[in-house]
């Protein structure tokens, strides 16, 4: 139990690190699916609930400033792919906390980000989980 706990928790900040965890603990591979998932949508909602107070907390009582994000590349990325790129992409590759903290940057529609990032942690499992066991037995 301790071992599915700790894959669970290690997904809802990184899930590259999660997966290979759980190989290492040898779990079986749907386990390690179903706690690295579990713990990577308790990382979005976790951060996307807890995102405003968070910046709060770290601006104190500073009013915010009025800074638009026009230029760079998160900016181009999301003019070019919008919320599906930023949602499902972007948890694909950089992982969902990162991609929900620049979703809030840009202000974009929360409830949609959740629904694009809770796919990306899906897919991204599954994928890896995947990856995971059949190289394992292939070297087995």
């Amino acid at each position: 139990m301790f071992e599915i706990l700790t894959v669970a928790a290690l997904a809802s900040f990184e899930i590259y690190v999660a997966i290979p965890t759980g190989f290492a603990f040898k779990l079986d591979p749907v386990t390690i699916f179903l706690a690295s998932m579990v713990g990577g949508l308790a990382g979005v909602f976790v951060t996307a609930f807890l995102g405003d107070k968070i910046k709060k907390l770290i601006r104190g009582n500073k009013p915010p400033k009025e800074k638009k994000l026009n230029t760079g590349l998160p900016y181009r990325i999301w003019m070019k792919y919008g919320i599906i790129g930023l949602g499902f992409a972007g948890t694909m590759t950089v992982g969902a906390p990162a991609s929900i903290g620049l979703g809030l940057a840009l202000n974009a529609p929360l409830k949609k980000l959740i629904v694009w990032c809770c796919i990306g942690i899906v897919t991204r499992c599954a994928v890896f989980t995947a990856i995971g066991h059949y190289g394992i037995k292939m070297f087995a």
